[in-house]
């Protein structure tokens, strides 16, 4: 369907139940490395918070420790990009890891699970009105209406493996280590814009089998205004 048809369509779904959905979610971003000597207790913080009702962990792992001796397995460029955006809206003059952004609006160092927890506190504590979300079976991300966010917002769908997993480091500052990592994000596709109507957008395909599909409405400066998770697929087994 195409045109007026398509978007009563979209909206007759936005206002049915979304079962099976999680309702707007705290979303805890780790960016980490396997080469981080000193990101070990981020990754399991990060690991454990995975399975907390009412947030959603993910984490991202960066390129730009791989000059110590050890190219991280999972790492893009374009994730220590977004980490980079957030520290501009945060005034951080330096990129570091662990660095943990809870709800898109504020961050703290993953070495220090206590902030961690207060800043999840405070973001289940602040007011929020977001639009229903939900990935349709045809493919496509369908948004529907809200207040809209100053300057706009953006529709972001990102794909991370649930899986935990161990990776045995062989150069590098933990050479000789092996590294656990949960909810690695692997696909971070940015959808378009949103400014308060329904809207719909196609959804990239995944890349690999068992990817968990969260979508991300994000204003201008990075806060996340809703977020919207899809059911996790049947639990491949981990990798070794």
């Amino acid at each position: 369907m195409r045109g007026p048809a398509f978007l009563v369509a979209t909206c007759a779904i936005l206002a049915a139940p979304m079962a099976g959905w999680a309702r707007s979610p705290v979303v805890i971003e780790l960016y980490t490395a396997q080469g981080c000597s000193s990101c070990d207790k981020a990754d399991e913080m990060i690991a454990g918070l995975a399975d907390r009702p009412g947030v959603v962990a993910l984490t991202w792992p960066v390129d730009y420790w791989d000059y110590l001796g050890w190219k991280d397995t999972f790492a893009k460029p374009e994730f220590a990009r977004r980490q980079r955006l957030y520290d501009r809206h945060f005034g951080v003059r330096d990129v570091y890891t662990p660095q943990v952004v809870v709800g898109g609006g504020a961050q703290v160092s993953g070495a220090d699970p206590a902030a961690v927890e207060r800043l999840i506190r405070e973001a289940r504590r602040a007011p929020a009105n977001a639009p229903d979300m939900k990935l349709l079976a045809s493919g496509r991300v369908a948004v529907g209406s809200g207040p809209r966010p100053k300057g706009g917002g953006e529709v972001w769908l990102i794909r991370f493996d649930p899986r935990r997993q161990q990776i045995e480091v062989k150069e590098g500052d933990n050479r000789g280590q092996t590294v656990v990592q949960r909810n690695v994000v692997r696909q971070a596709d940015r959808l378009g814009r949103w400014v308060g109507k329904p809207v719909n957008f196609a959804a990239p395909a995944a890349a690999e089998d068992g990817l968990v599909a969260l979508i991300l409405v994000q204003s201008e400066d990075g806060k996340i205004l809703a977020a919207d998770q899809a059911p996790a697929p049947s639990a491949p087994p981990a990798k070794p």
